[in-house]
This record gives structure tokens, C-alpha cells and sequence, in this order.
């Protein structure tokens, strides 16, 4: 922790785009869509055109009635605006509260509750589609990032307000509300100071270290993550081009690295895996790629296998990073071309020295195995103050310097974390399910997704989509599960059909609920 708290004066999330136009104004953010806050700025903007639009905003925000402190809600349709008003809100002192596009209205309500009346800042589209009317008694004011309502006030409105200088805070102020991926029930408010964010940055930047020339940086990451802040201050501060992306349709994606040659990627483990395709595009669009990086969950070894191989580099990495929401990057572990297609999945490697610490407490007394693993803990300075409106829940599980990640685990002798379930998707007397899911990809090339689920009364039960939603070749299946522990036959769904999360994380507990609601729907149908 020490080498994450010398120095540490904050991340200054709210002048991010003044210092970077500072040292590199001509510097480029490409985006392949336009923002729904100023589609006339077009989808090409120098530093000092970005740090303008974001002085702009805030000050269309503090004409609107925002003052330091108070907490401004942002709920509209997907766009990197979303991150700009975040940085704008920042940027006078309100606390901006980022909420997944892909949420309900139902969810998005009962978020507002713990918020307490908030200022709201959505969009015509989500009012008159997902929103509920009682989000208007819920806010102290709604504000439009497009569109127009009788009840809710456009930032258009608000244009040519008088701009507002960029106020100093303190290190230690809330300076971010982001939710959790919600994969075990309602999302939670994780509270950011500049403090911990930038302990988070601190890590994560060492991964440039292998870049010596400011090269193209492309991202799709989701813009209400705190992820993407830190790899926007990365980049940007050291004069890298940055693409941010919306969309990870592999068809678009290619055309678009064909012609950026990106040398850094930054992406969500579920979008690497829908980009296994790229490597085979005649347009080469992975072949400038030095360093992909992705900071969420481990990756299947057939994703990292493919992804490297497609890179023409002299020596690229994959940089891969275990954390979470609540505490940041923790564990990292590099790969090169010669990683063995028998490589361990699950091995995700180790703390960040003089930043982070893991350790894995026993739930049985004696040393965590792979038959017997323990409870996964993180210590780091990067880790959130509290959960907005839940403290006591916070509490709970937060003990002094260590975090419980959720995660069940072991150590090898060398000190390699091994990730083996999520504690709530663990299936007594199976192993671990991610290890068997990785063997799976491995063994079947046209496999797109397959989560294994415990059932009520039976082996667990392998939910699999497969690679343009053909059909399963059923043949191929019964060879790569010969040696494995037994399940049910696999049942087949369409990839767009299952529950995911802003970071595209698949929903277990709900899509156990989904499958068990359509079995209990199919027997009330059969026949007596």
C-alpha cells in the first residue's frame, strides 16, 4: 500500500481533460458514435476541444443549481457523454452517481432511494421508455442530456452559461459513485474518493511501462465503470491517441482497427471472447496489438491463445488483471505467444508488491486447495470508502484492511492466486465450475459462451450458446466431457438471451431462476 499512498494528491477526476489539453492539445479522442449531448462536436476532438466541452457542461450543471457535494445521477442512453458529465460534475464539486444504460427502471428506482433526491440526469429516450414517473418525485430536478419533457429541463437550455473555474478538493472528498454488477441481486453504490481512485491508477499504469512510443490506445469498456476513468488518465496523460468505443460488433471493430492499428486495447473478458473472430479477418486488425489488457475477471486460455496469436508484434502481451469493483486491481498475471494451450485458467497471478496484498483465509482450518479452497481477501488503498446508503452492509464485510472479495481460491507454494468459483456459484463435490468451462472452450472451437448451473435435483447443468447460434454438434460435446465431472445434458440458448451485466458478466443466479421457471412452466404443460 505504501507505493499507492507517497504522493497520492488524488486523481482530479474534474480536470482531467485541462491537464491533458495542457501538455498534449493537439492530442486526438476518436469515438465511433456521436454524443447525444453535442452531436455537432462530431466523433474526432483534440484535447483542448474535449476539456472545453467538459468546462461547458459543468457550467451548463452549476446553472442548473449544482453545488459542491451534491450528487448528480446519470441514467441515459449509452454514449461517452455519460463519462464527460461525470467528469463535468467532478469537475465543480457535485458528486456524479453513474448508472448502467442496460438497467431497468425498476432498479433505477430503487437506486434513487439511496441517493436521496438527487439531481437526475437522463434523456428523453429513457423517460418516455424505461423510466418510471415516480423518478420525478425521487429527484430534486431532472435534467436532459437530449430530447425534450414537459416535466424535465434540456442542457440546450442551458447553453452559454457562464463558465465556471474548476474548484479545488481535497484528496479524501467523494469524487465518484459507481454501481456493482448486480450479478447477485440489486447493484450496490460503490463510493470513490480521489484518493482511492487514484491508488487504483497507480497499478494499473505500470502496464505502459512497455510502451515507448505514444501508439493508438482503443477501449470498450463501460462508461459507468471506474475502470475507464483510470485508463483515460493513463492514457491521455502520457499523450496517447485513445478510441473509445460503444459498440463491440466484431464486424465494425475490425474496419476500425484496420484503419487506427491500435497498439493497446482495453476491453471486457466477454467482448475479448466475441473478438476470437478478429484474428482471422484478412483486414488484420489485431496485428498492431503490443499489449491487451483487461481488468475484470480471468480469461479463458483459448481467448488469450487466439488473441496474442493474431498479433504481428515482436513480443505482445496480455496483461491480465483480477479485481473488483469495490477495491480495483489487485492480482495480474502476464501472458506471452508461448503460453501452453494447456495453460491453468484459473491461475490469475500475483498482488501488486508495495500496492496490494491477497490472502486466503481457510474455511475448514486447514490450508486452501483446489479440493478445499478458501475465502479470496485483497488489501489496497484503492478500495471504495463505503456503499452509498448501505454503510452497515459495508461493514460487514469489509474487515480493517482486508476486503472479501466473494471469491473462493488457493495459493500455490510460489504465491499464485488460483481462482476457483464465485462463493455463490459454487456446487459442493463438482470443482470448480470456471476451470471445467475453460476446458470446455478449449476442446470445442464453435463454443461462444457455456455457464455451468447447479439444479434442485439433479448434476449441474451447462447452459451453452454456441458461435452464430448453430446448433451444438452433440458428438463433439460427449468427447470433450468424457473426463470431466458429470452434468446434465447441455441445453442450448441464444447468446443475446442471457442475463448479463453492464461489464457483460453473465448473471448466474438469474439465469438458474430463468431455466428453473421454464422447466416448472414445461411440466405444468405436460400431458397427464
Amino acid at each position: 500500500m505504501l507505493l499507492q499512498r507517497i504522493g497520492n494528491r488524488g486523481i482530479r477526476l474534474g480536470t482531467l481533460f485541462d491537464r491533458a489539453a495542457a501538455k498534449y492539445p493537439t492530442n486526438v479522442l476518436l469515438l465511433d458514435h456521436d454524443l447525444d449531448i453535442a452531436p455537432e462536436r462530431g466523433r474526432s476532438l483534440t484535447m483542448t476541444d474535449v476539456a472545453d466541452l467538459v468546462s461547458d457542461l459543468g457550467s451548463r450543471l452549476w446553472r442548473a443549481g449544482l453545488r459542491p457535494g451534491d450528487h448528480l445521477v446519470v441514467h441515459k442512453s449509452n454514449a461517452f457523454d455519460i463519462t464527460l458529465l461525470a467528469v463535468a460534475a467532478a469537475r465543480i464539486g457535485a458528486v456524479p452517481v453513474l448508472l448502467s444504460p442496460h438497467l431497468d427502471g425498476e432498479t433505477v428506482v430503487a437506486l434513487l432511494r439511496r441517493v436521496e433526491r438527487p439531481y437526475l440526469l437522463t434523456d428523453a429516450a429513457k423517460l418516455s421508455t424505461s423510466l418510471p414517473d415516480a423518478v420525478f418525485a425521487l429527484s430534486h430536478r431532472v435534467l436532459l442530456a437530449s430530447g425534450t419533457h414537459a416535466r424535465a429541463t434540456s442542457l440546450a437550455e442551458l447553453a452559454g452559461a457562464p463558465r465556471i473555474p474548476a474548484l479545488e478538493l481535497p484528496p479524501d472528498h467523494r469524487t465518484l459513485v459507481t454501481h456493482t454488477s448486480g450479478t447477485t441481486g440489486l447493484p450496490k453504490l460503490a463510493v470513490h474518493t480521489a484518493f482511492s481512485l487514484q491508488a487504483r491508477y497507480r497499478p494499473q499504469a505500470l502496464a505502459t511501462a512497455l510502451m515507448r512510443r505514444r501508439e493508438p490506445v482503443a477501449i470498450h469498456v463501460s462508461f459507468v465503470h471506474s475502470r475507464l476513468f483510470t485508463a483515460l488518465a493513463i492514457s491521455l496523460l502520457r499523450g496517447f491517441p485513445v478510441a473509445i468505443l460503444a459498440d463491440s460488433e466484431p464486424a465494425r471493430v475490425a474496419e476500425l482497427f484496420a484503419r487506427l492499428r491500435p497498439a493497446v486495447l482495453e476491453a471486457h473478458p466477454n467482448t475479448y471472447l466475441r473478438w476470437e473472430e478478429l484474428a482471422a479477418d484478412d483486414l488484420g486488425p489485431l496485428s498492431n496489438v503490443k499489449l491487451f489488457s483487461s481488468t475484470f475477471d480471468a480469461l479463458h486460455p483459448r481467448t488469450v491463445r487466439t488473441l496474442i496469436g493474431a498479433s504481428r508484434r515482436r513480443s505482445p502481451r496480455f496483461g491480465q488483471i483480477y479485481g473488483q469493483s469495490e477495491v480495483g486491481p489487485s492480482v495480474a498475471r502476464a501472458y506471452g505467444k508461448h503460453r501452453s494451450p494447456d495453460a491453468d485458467g484459473r491461475c490469475v497471478g500475483i498482488a501488486f508488491p508495495g500496492m496490494t496484498g491477497v490472502r486466503v483465509v481457510s474455511r475448514d482450518g486447514k490450508r486452501p486447495t483446489p479440493a478445499s479452497p478458501g475465502y479470496i481477501e485483497i488489501s489496497s488503498d484503492g478500495r471504495i470508502r463505503t456503499y452509498l446508503g448501505e454503510d452497515e452492509r459495508f461493514s460487514r464485510q469489509a474487515d480493517e484492511r482486508w476486503w472479501r472479495m466473494g471469491d473462493l481460491g488457493y495459493r500455490t507454494r510460489w504465491g499464485c492466486l488460483h481462482l476457483m468459483d464465485r462463493e455463490v456459484d459454487e456446487i459442493p463435490g463438482f470443482g470448480s465450475t470456471l476451470s471445467v468451462e475453460d476446458r470446455l472452450f478449449s476442446r470445442i472451437a464453435d463454443l461462444a459462451e457455456v455457464v455451468i448451473i447447479p439444479t434442485e435435483d439433479g448434476a449441474p447443468l451447462p447452459v451453452v450458446c454456441t458461435k452464430d447460434d448453430r446448433p451444438l454438434d452433440l458428438a463433439a460435446w460427449r468427447a470433450a466431457t468424457a473426463d470431466l465431472p458429470e452434468m446434465a445434458a447441455p441445453v442450448q440458448w441464444r447468446q443475446a438471451d442471457l442475463p448479463q451485466t453492464a461489464t457483460t458478466k453473465i448473471k448466474r443466479l438469474e439465469l438458474a431462476g430463468l431455466i428453473r421457471t421454464a422447466e416448472a412452466a414445461d411440466r405444468v404443460g405436460d400431458p397427464v
